[in-house]
Protein backbone atom coordinates (compact mmCIF):
# COMPACT_ATOMS: atom_id res chain seq x y z
CA UNK A 1 0.00 0.00 0.00
CA UNK A 2 1.18 3.38 -0.86
CA UNK A 3 1.87 6.27 1.48
CA UNK A 4 -0.51 8.53 0.12
CA UNK A 5 -3.00 5.04 -0.07
CA UNK A 6 -1.99 4.84 3.92
CA UNK A 7 -2.55 7.74 4.75
CA UNK A 8 -6.26 8.60 2.97
CA UNK A 9 -7.23 5.44 4.75
CA UNK A 10 -6.53 6.86 8.30
CA UNK A 11 -8.25 9.88 7.62
CA UNK A 12 -11.41 8.19 6.35
CA UNK A 13 -11.35 6.52 9.70
CA UNK A 14 -10.71 9.62 11.54
CA UNK A 15 -13.98 11.13 9.80
CA UNK A 16 -16.08 8.62 11.40
CA UNK A 17 -15.05 10.10 14.65
CA UNK A 18 -15.97 13.50 13.59
CA UNK A 19 -19.24 12.56 12.07
CA UNK A 20 -21.10 11.65 15.55
CA UNK A 21 -18.99 14.82 17.17
CA UNK A 22 -22.02 17.23 18.24
CA UNK A 23 -21.82 20.83 17.45
CA UNK A 24 -20.43 21.72 21.12
CA UNK A 25 -17.30 19.13 20.56
CA UNK A 26 -17.05 20.53 17.22
CA UNK A 27 -16.88 24.42 17.85
CA UNK A 28 -14.43 23.19 21.21
CA UNK A 29 -11.85 21.51 18.65
CA UNK A 30 -11.83 24.61 16.36
CA UNK A 31 -11.30 26.98 19.05
CA UNK A 32 -8.38 24.67 20.60
CA UNK A 33 -6.88 24.71 16.49
CA UNK A 34 -7.11 28.71 17.19
CA UNK A 35 -5.14 28.63 20.00
CA UNK A 36 -2.79 26.14 19.09
CA UNK A 37 -2.29 28.38 15.35
CA UNK A 38 -1.63 31.52 17.91
CA UNK A 39 0.72 29.47 20.70
CA UNK A 40 2.89 28.58 17.16
CA UNK A 41 2.98 31.62 15.26
CA UNK A 42 6.10 32.23 15.57
CA UNK A 43 7.36 29.16 13.98
CA UNK A 44 4.92 29.09 11.19
CA UNK A 45 5.67 33.04 9.77
CA UNK A 46 9.51 31.71 9.79
CA UNK A 47 8.57 28.52 7.66
CA UNK A 48 6.53 30.73 5.40
CA UNK A 49 9.98 32.96 5.66
CA UNK A 50 11.41 30.33 4.11
CA UNK A 51 9.00 29.35 1.30
CA UNK A 52 8.69 33.08 0.25
CA UNK A 53 12.76 33.13 -0.31
CA UNK A 54 12.64 29.85 -2.01
CA UNK A 55 10.26 31.40 -4.31
CA UNK A 56 11.67 34.83 -4.97
CA UNK A 57 15.33 32.21 -5.50
CA UNK A 58 13.11 30.21 -8.23
CA UNK A 59 11.88 33.12 -9.63
CA UNK A 60 7.95 33.18 -8.80
CA UNK A 61 5.73 35.82 -10.43
CA UNK A 62 4.59 38.76 -7.84
CA UNK A 63 1.35 37.35 -7.90
CA UNK A 64 2.08 33.71 -6.88
CA UNK A 65 4.36 35.28 -4.17
CA UNK A 66 1.53 37.30 -2.79
CA UNK A 67 -0.62 34.36 -2.43
CA UNK A 68 2.30 32.69 -0.94
CA UNK A 69 3.01 35.09 1.61
CA UNK A 70 1.39 35.05 5.08
CA UNK A 71 2.00 38.53 6.32
CA UNK A 72 1.21 39.49 9.90
CA UNK A 73 -2.39 41.02 9.36
CA UNK A 74 -3.27 37.84 7.17
CA UNK A 75 -2.04 35.58 10.00
CA UNK A 76 -4.47 37.35 12.37
CA UNK A 77 -7.15 36.90 9.78
CA UNK A 78 -6.50 33.13 9.53
CA UNK A 79 -6.89 32.62 12.91
CA UNK A 80 -10.03 34.96 13.39
CA UNK A 81 -11.49 32.95 10.36
CA UNK A 82 -10.93 29.85 12.37
CA UNK A 83 -12.62 31.58 15.63
CA UNK A 84 -15.84 32.70 13.02
CA UNK A 85 -16.31 28.95 12.08
CA UNK A 86 -16.77 27.88 15.14
CA UNK A 87 -19.40 30.96 15.69
CA UNK A 88 -21.10 29.79 12.69
CA UNK A 89 -24.24 27.74 12.89
CA UNK A 90 -24.06 24.04 12.10
CA UNK A 91 -25.55 22.38 9.04
CA UNK A 92 -25.18 19.03 10.24
CA UNK A 93 -28.36 17.89 11.55
CA UNK A 94 -30.61 20.11 9.69
CA UNK A 95 -33.49 18.96 8.71
CA UNK A 96 -33.96 20.62 4.90
CA UNK A 97 -37.69 19.00 4.74
CA UNK A 98 -40.20 17.36 6.56
CA UNK A 99 -43.56 15.81 5.55
CA UNK A 100 -46.07 13.20 5.80
CA UNK A 101 -47.21 10.40 3.55
CA UNK A 102 -50.93 9.59 2.87
CA UNK A 103 -49.83 5.88 4.32
CA UNK A 104 -48.17 7.83 7.41
CA UNK A 105 -44.96 7.65 7.06
CA UNK A 106 -42.88 10.54 8.13
CA UNK A 107 -40.04 11.83 6.33
CA UNK A 108 -37.39 14.34 6.66
CA UNK A 109 -33.96 15.61 4.18
CA UNK A 110 -31.19 15.84 7.34
CA UNK A 111 -27.93 17.26 6.03
CA UNK A 112 -25.17 14.67 7.23
CA UNK A 113 -21.32 14.82 7.00
CA UNK A 114 -19.72 13.89 3.40
CA UNK A 115 -16.96 12.07 4.99
CA UNK A 116 -13.30 12.38 3.83
CA UNK A 117 -13.02 15.80 1.70
CA UNK A 118 -9.53 15.96 -0.55
CA UNK A 119 -8.27 19.40 -1.16
CA UNK A 120 -5.38 19.89 -4.13
CA UNK A 121 -4.12 23.54 -4.00
CA UNK A 122 -1.32 25.40 -4.95
CA UNK A 123 0.74 28.59 -3.11
CA UNK A 124 -1.89 29.73 -0.96
CA UNK A 125 -1.24 28.70 2.87
CA UNK A 126 -4.16 30.34 4.40
CA UNK A 127 -5.88 27.47 1.90
CA UNK A 128 -4.25 24.89 4.93
CA UNK A 129 -6.51 26.44 7.76
CA UNK A 130 -9.20 27.46 5.67
CA UNK A 131 -10.13 24.23 4.32
CA UNK A 132 -9.82 22.10 7.53
CA UNK A 133 -11.90 24.27 10.09
CA UNK A 134 -14.79 23.82 7.15
CA UNK A 135 -14.74 20.51 6.88
CA UNK A 136 -14.14 19.86 10.53
CA UNK A 137 -17.00 22.21 11.52
CA UNK A 138 -19.25 20.17 9.11
CA UNK A 139 -17.76 16.61 10.29
CA UNK A 140 -15.42 16.11 7.65
CA UNK A 141 -12.08 15.02 7.83
CA UNK A 142 -9.87 16.79 4.90
CA UNK A 143 -6.87 15.05 3.04
CA UNK A 144 -4.60 17.83 1.99
CA UNK A 145 -2.30 18.23 -1.21
CA UNK A 146 -0.67 21.78 -1.27
CA UNK A 147 2.06 22.96 -3.36
CA UNK A 148 5.28 22.38 -3.08
CA UNK A 149 6.09 26.34 -2.94
CA UNK A 150 4.33 26.31 0.52
CA UNK A 151 5.75 22.68 1.91
CA UNK A 152 7.33 24.88 5.21
CA UNK A 153 4.12 26.54 6.10
CA UNK A 154 1.55 23.79 4.72
CA UNK A 155 3.33 21.55 7.53
CA UNK A 156 3.82 23.85 9.76
CA UNK A 157 0.17 24.98 9.88
CA UNK A 158 -0.68 21.31 9.28
CA UNK A 159 1.06 20.15 12.63
CA UNK A 160 -0.55 22.84 14.89
CA UNK A 161 -3.78 21.97 13.74
CA UNK A 162 -3.09 18.23 14.14
CA UNK A 163 -1.61 18.94 17.56
CA UNK A 164 -4.90 20.86 18.85
CA UNK A 165 -6.75 17.68 17.65
CA UNK A 166 -4.69 14.94 19.30
CA UNK A 167 -5.57 17.61 23.08
CA UNK A 168 -8.90 16.82 22.09
CA UNK A 169 -8.69 12.85 22.17
CA UNK A 170 -9.11 13.14 18.56
CA UNK A 171 -7.15 11.38 15.61
CA UNK A 172 -4.17 14.20 14.36
CA UNK A 173 -5.72 12.51 10.74
CA UNK A 174 -8.38 14.56 11.38
CA UNK A 175 -6.19 16.98 9.07
CA UNK A 176 -4.05 15.26 6.76
CA UNK A 177 -1.18 16.76 5.10
CA UNK A 178 0.05 14.47 1.86
CA UNK A 179 3.46 15.58 2.07
CA UNK A 180 4.91 13.36 -1.26
CA UNK A 181 5.90 16.13 -3.56
CA UNK A 182 6.48 13.77 -6.73
CA UNK A 183 3.84 14.11 -9.78
CA UNK A 184 2.34 10.39 -8.85
CA UNK A 185 0.98 11.80 -5.47
CA UNK A 186 -2.32 14.07 -7.32
CA UNK A 187 -3.19 11.22 -9.73
CA UNK A 188 -3.10 8.98 -6.81
CA UNK A 189 -5.42 11.17 -4.91
CA UNK A 190 -7.81 11.28 -7.81
CA UNK A 191 -7.76 7.06 -7.38
CA UNK A 192 -9.08 7.22 -4.17
CA UNK A 193 -12.34 5.58 -4.88
CA UNK A 194 -13.88 3.98 -1.79
CA UNK A 195 -11.80 6.06 0.28
CA UNK A 196 -12.17 9.59 -0.72
CA UNK A 197 -15.65 10.94 -0.78
CA UNK A 198 -15.11 14.04 -2.95
CA UNK A 199 -11.99 15.75 -4.39
CA UNK A 200 -11.80 19.63 -4.55
CA UNK A 201 -8.78 21.54 -6.77
CA UNK A 202 -7.71 24.56 -6.26
CA UNK A 203 -5.46 25.80 -9.02
CA UNK A 204 -4.48 26.24 -12.80
CA UNK A 205 -5.71 25.05 -16.36
CA UNK A 206 -2.92 21.84 -15.45
CA UNK A 207 -3.97 20.97 -12.08
CA UNK A 208 -7.41 21.10 -13.49
CA UNK A 209 -6.59 19.06 -16.44
CA UNK A 210 -4.77 16.06 -14.37
CA UNK A 211 -7.55 15.71 -11.56
CA UNK A 212 -10.39 15.83 -14.65
CA UNK A 213 -7.98 12.78 -16.38
CA UNK A 214 -7.29 10.80 -13.70
CA UNK A 215 -10.34 11.33 -11.24
CA UNK A 216 -12.55 8.28 -9.91
CA UNK A 217 -14.11 10.19 -7.53
CA UNK A 218 -16.55 13.31 -7.57
CA UNK A 219 -14.93 16.15 -8.07
CA UNK A 220 -15.68 20.26 -7.88
CA UNK A 221 -13.66 22.57 -9.47
CA UNK A 222 -12.29 25.72 -7.86
CA UNK A 223 -11.14 26.64 -11.47
CA UNK A 224 -9.47 30.13 -13.18
CA UNK A 225 -11.43 33.25 -12.90
CA UNK A 226 -11.64 35.49 -15.93
CA UNK A 227 -13.95 38.16 -14.42
CA UNK A 228 -16.00 41.41 -16.42
CA UNK A 229 -17.08 44.30 -15.85
CA UNK A 230 -19.32 46.06 -18.00
CA UNK A 231 -20.31 49.41 -17.78
CA UNK A 232 -23.42 49.83 -19.60
CA UNK A 233 -24.13 53.07 -21.15
CA UNK A 234 -26.57 54.63 -18.31
CA UNK A 235 -23.87 53.87 -16.18
CA UNK A 236 -22.98 56.35 -13.41
CA UNK A 237 -19.11 57.34 -14.21
CA UNK A 238 -18.01 57.86 -10.61
CA UNK A 239 -19.28 55.24 -9.58
CA UNK A 240 -18.16 53.14 -12.62
CA UNK A 241 -14.57 54.36 -12.11
CA UNK A 242 -14.63 53.56 -8.41
CA UNK A 243 -15.59 49.83 -9.24
CA UNK A 244 -13.60 48.97 -12.12
CA UNK A 245 -10.40 50.43 -10.24
CA UNK A 246 -11.48 48.27 -7.06
CA UNK A 247 -12.13 45.27 -9.52
CA UNK A 248 -8.78 45.19 -10.94
CA UNK A 249 -6.76 46.39 -8.36
CA UNK A 250 -7.79 45.96 -4.81
CA UNK A 251 -5.94 42.49 -4.46
CA UNK A 252 -5.21 41.41 -8.13
CA UNK A 253 -3.57 38.16 -7.49
CA UNK A 254 -6.74 36.67 -6.43
CA UNK A 255 -9.44 34.57 -9.05
CA UNK A 256 -12.52 37.38 -8.09
CA UNK A 257 -10.57 40.24 -9.60
CA UNK A 258 -11.43 41.83 -12.54
CA UNK A 259 -9.49 41.05 -15.76
CA UNK A 260 -11.64 42.42 -18.51
CA UNK A 261 -13.50 45.74 -18.81
CA UNK A 262 -16.04 45.06 -20.95
CA UNK A 263 -17.36 49.07 -22.40
CA UNK A 264 -20.83 50.21 -24.04
CA UNK A 265 -19.93 51.26 -27.46
CA UNK A 266 -22.79 53.84 -26.95
CA UNK A 267 -20.75 56.57 -24.71
CA UNK A 268 -17.92 54.41 -24.59
CA UNK A 269 -15.89 58.10 -25.70
CA UNK A 270 -17.33 59.81 -22.90
CA UNK A 271 -16.49 57.19 -20.53
CA UNK A 272 -13.14 55.31 -21.40
CA UNK A 273 -10.60 58.10 -21.07
CA UNK A 274 -12.15 58.82 -17.24
CA UNK A 275 -11.65 54.73 -16.94
CA UNK A 276 -8.60 54.53 -18.68
CA UNK A 277 -6.72 57.31 -16.74
CA UNK A 278 -7.95 55.92 -13.70
CA UNK A 279 -6.40 52.83 -14.25
CA UNK A 280 -3.10 53.73 -15.36
CA UNK A 281 -2.63 56.20 -12.03
CA UNK A 282 -3.03 52.77 -10.02
CA UNK A 283 -0.34 50.85 -12.61
CA UNK A 284 -2.30 48.99 -14.29
CA UNK A 285 -0.78 47.52 -17.81
CA UNK A 286 -4.03 47.65 -20.38
CA UNK A 287 -4.48 46.34 -23.65
CA UNK A 288 -7.30 46.65 -25.68
CA UNK A 289 -9.28 46.10 -29.14
CA UNK A 290 -9.03 48.87 -31.68
CA UNK A 291 -12.34 50.25 -30.96
CA UNK A 292 -10.74 50.92 -26.98
CA UNK A 293 -8.31 52.22 -28.30
CA UNK A 294 -9.65 54.71 -30.63
CA UNK A 295 -12.21 55.75 -27.77
CA UNK A 296 -9.87 56.16 -25.07
CA UNK A 297 -7.39 57.68 -27.33
CA UNK A 298 -4.46 55.64 -26.02
CA UNK A 299 -2.51 53.21 -27.60
CA UNK A 300 -3.43 49.98 -26.70
CA UNK A 301 -2.06 46.45 -28.02
CA UNK A 302 -4.44 43.91 -29.03
CA UNK A 303 -4.24 41.41 -25.96
CA UNK A 304 -3.33 37.92 -26.63
CA UNK A 305 -6.56 36.42 -26.19
CA UNK A 306 -10.07 37.09 -24.30
CA UNK A 307 -9.52 34.36 -21.57
CA UNK A 308 -6.29 34.92 -20.20
CA UNK A 309 -6.71 34.93 -15.79
CA UNK A 310 -3.93 37.62 -15.72
CA UNK A 311 -3.80 37.59 -11.50
CA UNK A 312 -1.62 41.56 -11.23
CA UNK A 313 -1.99 44.64 -12.60
CA UNK A 314 -3.14 43.94 -15.93
CA UNK A 315 -6.28 44.16 -17.97
CA UNK A 316 -8.13 43.81 -21.17
CA UNK A 317 -10.85 46.19 -22.56
CA UNK A 318 -13.37 45.35 -25.32
CA UNK A 319 -15.82 47.43 -26.84
CA UNK A 320 -19.23 45.69 -26.81
CA UNK A 321 -22.77 46.65 -28.66
CA UNK A 322 -24.67 47.02 -25.48
CA UNK A 323 -25.80 44.39 -23.44
CA UNK A 324 -25.93 41.71 -25.92
CA UNK A 325 -22.63 42.43 -27.19
CA UNK A 326 -21.35 42.14 -23.24
CA UNK A 327 -23.63 38.77 -22.94
CA UNK A 328 -22.27 37.19 -26.27
CA UNK A 329 -18.62 38.25 -24.83
CA UNK A 330 -19.03 36.21 -21.19
CA UNK A 331 -20.85 33.04 -23.12
CA UNK A 332 -17.75 32.68 -25.81
CA UNK A 333 -14.98 34.27 -23.52
CA UNK A 334 -16.27 34.02 -19.45
CA UNK A 335 -14.86 30.98 -16.74
CA UNK A 336 -18.34 31.79 -15.47
CA UNK A 337 -17.44 32.97 -12.27
CA UNK A 338 -18.09 36.50 -11.09
CA UNK A 339 -19.74 39.28 -13.65
CA UNK A 340 -20.71 42.77 -13.26
CA UNK A 341 -22.52 45.58 -14.95
CA UNK A 342 -22.80 49.46 -13.78
CA UNK A 343 -25.85 51.03 -14.86
CA UNK A 344 -28.85 52.93 -13.53
CA UNK A 345 -31.14 51.05 -15.72
CA UNK A 346 -33.06 48.98 -13.82
CA UNK A 347 -34.36 46.90 -16.83
CA UNK A 348 -30.87 46.30 -18.47
CA UNK A 349 -29.50 45.52 -14.83
CA UNK A 350 -32.38 42.69 -14.26
CA UNK A 351 -31.92 41.58 -17.97
CA UNK A 352 -27.63 40.49 -16.89
CA UNK A 353 -28.30 39.84 -13.70
CA UNK A 354 -31.10 36.70 -15.39
CA UNK A 355 -29.46 36.25 -18.52
CA UNK A 356 -25.58 35.98 -17.56
CA UNK A 357 -24.35 32.44 -16.98
CA UNK A 358 -22.02 32.98 -13.96
CA UNK A 359 -21.66 31.66 -10.26
CA UNK A 360 -22.18 35.26 -9.11
CA UNK A 361 -23.69 38.50 -10.94
CA UNK A 362 -23.41 41.76 -9.69
CA UNK A 363 -25.23 45.01 -10.06
CA UNK A 364 -23.04 48.29 -9.18
CA UNK A 365 -20.36 46.40 -6.99
CA UNK A 366 -17.12 44.72 -7.37
CA UNK A 367 -16.79 41.38 -8.40
CA UNK A 368 -14.44 41.07 -5.24
CA UNK A 369 -17.18 39.99 -2.79
CA UNK A 370 -17.10 36.76 -4.37
CA UNK A 371 -15.68 35.25 -1.00
CA UNK A 372 -17.23 33.28 1.15
CA UNK A 373 -16.10 35.97 4.19
CA UNK A 374 -17.74 38.67 2.38
CA UNK A 375 -21.16 36.49 1.74
CA UNK A 376 -21.25 35.61 5.63
CA UNK A 377 -20.09 32.24 4.80
CA UNK A 378 -17.18 32.51 7.24
CA UNK A 379 -13.70 31.29 5.71
CA UNK A 380 -14.44 29.36 2.41
CA UNK A 381 -13.26 25.82 0.27
CA UNK A 382 -13.59 27.41 -2.38
CA UNK A 383 -15.38 28.99 -5.33
CA UNK A 384 -17.14 26.67 -7.54
CA UNK A 385 -17.47 27.59 -11.34
CA UNK A 386 -19.37 24.02 -11.61
CA UNK A 387 -23.11 23.92 -11.48
CA UNK A 388 -23.65 20.58 -9.98
CA UNK A 389 -24.18 20.64 -5.79
CA UNK A 390 -22.29 23.49 -5.45
CA UNK A 391 -22.03 26.76 -7.41
CA UNK A 392 -20.18 29.88 -6.10
CA UNK A 393 -18.46 30.45 -2.45
CA UNK A 394 -18.38 26.89 -1.09
CA UNK A 395 -19.50 27.25 2.79
CA UNK A 396 -20.55 24.97 4.96
CA UNK A 397 -24.06 23.84 3.44
CA UNK A 398 -22.04 23.03 0.63
CA UNK A 399 -19.66 20.57 2.56
CA UNK A 400 -22.54 18.62 3.45
CA UNK A 401 -24.87 15.75 2.05
CA UNK A 402 -28.32 14.88 3.20
CA UNK A 403 -29.77 11.85 3.86
CA UNK A 404 -33.63 10.68 4.14
CA UNK A 405 -34.89 9.32 7.57
CA UNK A 406 -38.13 7.79 7.33
CA UNK A 407 -40.60 6.87 10.11
CA UNK A 408 -43.30 4.45 10.74
CA UNK A 409 -45.62 2.24 12.53
CA UNK A 410 -45.23 -0.92 10.92
CA UNK A 411 -46.24 -0.03 7.15
CA UNK A 412 -45.40 -2.26 4.28
CA UNK A 413 -45.60 -1.63 0.62
CA UNK A 414 -48.46 -3.37 -1.25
Amino acid sequence: MSAVRELAMRAKQASRRLAVLSTEEKNALLSAMAEELTVRKKEILEANRKDVEAGKTAGLTGALLDRLELTEKRFAEMVEGVRQVARLPDPVGEVVRKWRRPNGLEMEKIRVPIGLIGIIYESRPNVTVDSAVLCLKTGNAVLLRGGREARHSNRALAQALGEAARKRKLPAEVVALVEDESREAIPEMCRLDGVLDLLIPRGGHGLIATVLEHARVPVIKHFHGVCHVFVHRAADPAMAEAIVVNAKCQRPATCNAAETLLVDRDGAEKILPRLVKALRARGVRLFGDEAAAKASGEKLSPPANWETEYLDLTMAIRVVDGLDGALEHLARHGSHHSDAIVTEDRATAERFLREADSAAVYWNASTRFTDGGEFGFGAEIGISTDKIHARGPMGLEELTSYKYVVTGRGQLRE
